[in-house]
């Protein structure tokens, strides 16, 4: 579990990520941060999400705002589904799950009628100061984009 909460402020981390960069959360305080998790890259779900993000990036660059998609995959299977579908923000690779634990996304899951652990489908909305502000969890792709850039249209 986590102790992240609405009103609390996210510790620094670090995570390998695509273009060969190690991001870290302190370098983007100043803007505010969208960090989504979604299960994989390459599947249906994930690169419409992707998509969508990719689609809007001009309205979230407008609103001051920094992109950035996590999963478990890795660094090299990231810079691929990047570049296929030009992406023009980062994906942060999990590996060890230490955000997935941190954001506490990380949940019993029915696969084909099999229990699986995998990533729930989550965003997180992160001040300029570093402060969790909201999250969406459960996220349902088709209208998850319009959710996000309404709030940040609400909080300016």
């Amino acid at each position: 579990m986590t102790d992240i909460s609405i009103g609390s402020p996210i510790p620094d981390f670090e995570a390998d990520a695509t273009d060969s960069i190690n991001f870290k959360l302190s370098t983007y305080l100043g803007k505010k941060i969208i960090i989504y998790f979604y299960p994989r890259d390459n599947t249906p779900g994930c690169t419409q999400e992707g998509k969508d993000f990719r689609d809007n990036i001009e309205q979230f660059n407008d609103l001051n705002t920094v992109v950035f998609g996590v999963s478990r995959d890795s660094v090299k299977v990231h810079q691929g589904f990047k570049q296929k579908q030009n992406f023009p923000f980062e994906l942060l690779s999990d590996k060890e799950e230490k955000l997935c634990q941190l954001f506490d996304v990380i949940k019993m899951k029915n696969m084909y009628g099999k229990q699986v652990r995998g990533i729930e489908r989550s965003t997180f909305l992160i001040n300029e100061e570093g402060v969790l502000i909201y999250e969406w969890r459960k996220v349902k792709v088709k209208i998850h984009i319009d959710e996000v850039l309404q709030k940040l249209k609400e909080i300016g």
